[in-house]
């Protein structure tokens, strides 16, 4: 019995947090699955990262940010504000980071799932399947598994009803990789992943530019009030909006790399005046391209 028992192991994969003070966490480990309950203690801004052999699994139980942006590999990154009651999946192997400015101390529970650890069928092959990465969603099944299985690392019990929950936690993920879900995403109305991916890929690409609502509409064929509504519920923010906030976060590694002039860097990314990339500058970060600069010095 004592093999099966919850162990906090300090060599397992885990979520790294910058600084790492601000966090306290509750580890309990299982076979083939170790679950981490965290607790963010300050609100004061902090970064995060995660790349590891594991699947990630993320239920937010409580999250709210001022400011702040979240990446998964293979997925646009989000600059959504509200957190709470979210999931997210990262495959093993793809590279999770973001960091945020806390509007209320973050609860979160982390499943590091090991792909071939699973006590479920062979047949199934789970170490062999190719999991899509999955950003800020809901599935009602898998939350109800997750938070049983949160409860058990808080106040351990029977460690084979743990394992237990595992088995079902594995099989719902296969189910929802498969494309059958429990309920609707959170973001109901919002934009798909494919979709997601090919307008923030093309802001990307056209970030200088001017870029008419209906030109991003048509690329995912919605109409421009449609595709408002959803590119706001995927991005947390209207189109408008983000493709400023792209164009200030080029601007910041351009100011910190270069020696190049506030009035270049603004021609560059795409503002006519000065006085404007300042005043957009300053909406998203608080500060002057000048007053930046010089916090980096």
């Amino acid at each position: 019995m004592n093999r099966l028992a919850p162990t906090v192991e300090p060599d397992a994969p885990v979520i790294d947090f910058f600084p790492s003070r601000i966090v306290k966490r509750q580890i309990a480990k299982w076979r083939g699955l170790q679950a981490e309950v965290v607790r963010v203690t300050e609100t004061k801004p902090f970064d995060y990262r995660f790349h590891a052999g594991a699947h990630l699994l993320i239920a937010s139980e409580w999250g709210e940010r001022y400011d702040g942006e979240t990446k998964v590999e293979g997925l646009p990154k989000s600059n959504l504000r509200n957190l709470s009651h979210k999931l997210t999946f990262i495959p093993a192997g793809s590279r999770f980071t973001g960091w945020q400015k806390p509007r209320a101390l973050t609860r979160v529970t982390y499943f590091y799932i090991d792909p071939q650890g699973p006590l479920i069928d062979s047949e199934l092959r789970f170490g062999e399947i190719e999991f899509r990465p999955r950003l800020f969603f809901f599935d009602k099944s898998i939350w109800e598994t997750a938070l049983k299985l949160k409860a058990q690392v808080e106040n351990p019990g029977d460690p084979l009803y743990a394992e237990a929950l595992s088995v079902v936690l594995s099989h719902e993920l296969i189910r929802l990789n498969n494309g059958v879900t429990a309920t609707e995403p959170v973001a109901r109305g919002g934009l798909a992943a494919w979709q997601q991916k090919r307008v923030a890929q093309y802001i990307e690409e056209h970030l200088p530019e001017t870029i008419p609502l209906a030109t991003l509409a048509g690329l995912v064929r919605l109409s421009p009030y449609h595709f408002s509504r959803a590119f706001k519920h995927s991005f947390g923010s209207p189109p408008h909006r983000y493709h400023i906030m792209r164009r200030v976060d080029q601007a910041k590694t351009l100011l910190a790399r270069t020696t190049v002039s506030v009035t270049e860097i603004a021609l560059q990314v795409g503002f006519s005046e000065t006085s404007a990339f300042t005043a957009s500058f300053r909406r998203v970060t608080g500060l002057s391209p000048t007053e930046y600069r010089r916090s980096l010095l």
